[in-house]
């Protein structure tokens, strides 16, 4: 398990750790007792015998908000297309217990200490997986209006606040860039996983009359200026889903591909629809 750097006097659970597996991963949370792990719905994977489980608005980062609170609370998540609700899990026993989340798609998941962090992480709305009891998962929304009409994210991120360690999950292969101040980088919208506070995000135009019409790569690049960390990823979900969309046969026929004759071969079949 890894072990958390000795910071003193934390609000969130002080939780340790493993990744497991290369494409398909799945992170295990130890708990000690008394300590719990929030969740998005749909991420479990398996528990030790003992772990109780509970459903709750939002994520319980605040424990006297009242009802009223709690529903305005959860109620923000619909805006980043999360659920209600969330899943909290708790050892309530004495000695260690075991509890695992899966990522949903092949890529890699990264441990976050939101104390490394100034306490405030952004990500794109689909990226967290769980996080330590006590951590903040609310919204983030964007004031340039450029990144809200073309970034690929829209006008809303989620953003995880709070002293304890989060966990995000990226399709494909993940790069972390530490930018020095002022440096700038421009990536593909969808590449985006998360970056701190301080990093500045905009949205420019790649320009060009080829570029814009026959390049293929869209019309915006998302430019990141430091300082401040950014993680990305090599395969955006959406980028995924649509090549295989794309490669789903009509009809339950396929296209011929690696044939010669490719789609004439179809005509000659009888499918001469394309």
């Amino acid at each position: 398990m890894e072990q958390l750097p000795d910071f003193s006097e934390r609000n969130a659970h002080e939780i340790d750790y493993r990744i497991y597996g290369e494409e398909m991963q799945y992170v295990e949370i130890e708990l000690d007792p008394n300590e719990g792990v929030i969740a998005e719905s749909g991420s479990f994977m398996m528990m030790d015998d003992g772990i109780k489980m509970e459903t709750i608005f939002g994520d319980g980062s605040k424990k006297d908000q009242g009802f009223l609170g709690k529903i305005l609370g959860a109620g923000k998540r619909i805006l980043t297309g999360e659920s209600l609700f969330m899943i909290a899990f708790y050892n309530n026993l004495t000695g260690k217990r075991n509890v695992s989340f899966a990522s949903p798609y092949p890529g890699k998941i990264t441990a976050i200490d939101l104390l490394e962090f100034d306490g405030k992480f952004i990500c794109q709305k689909d990226a967290f997986l769980c996080a330590a009891k006590g951590v903040s998962v609310g919204i983030e929304f964007s004031k340039k209006l450029g990144r809200g009409l073309f970034g690929g994210e829209g006008f809303i991120m989620q953003k995880l606040e709070g002293d304890g360690m989060a966990f995000v999950h990226a399709c494909g292969t993940t790069a972390k860039r530490v930018l020095a101040p002022g440096e700038i980088m421009r990536v593909d919208t969808g590449c985006i996983v998360g970056f701190t506070q301080d990093v500045d995000y905009d949205i420019e135009f790649v320009g060009g009359f080829k570029n814009t019409v026959f390049g293929g790569e869209g019309l915006f690049f998302a430019k990141l200026q430091g300082p401040g960390t950014v993680y990305l990823q090599s395969l955006p979900f959406s980028r995924l889903a649509g090549r295989v969309l794309k490669s789903v046969p009509r009809g339950g026929k396929g296209k011929g591909e690696g044939s010669i004759l490719g789609g004439l071969g179809d005509l000659l079949d009888g499918d001469n629809r394309f």
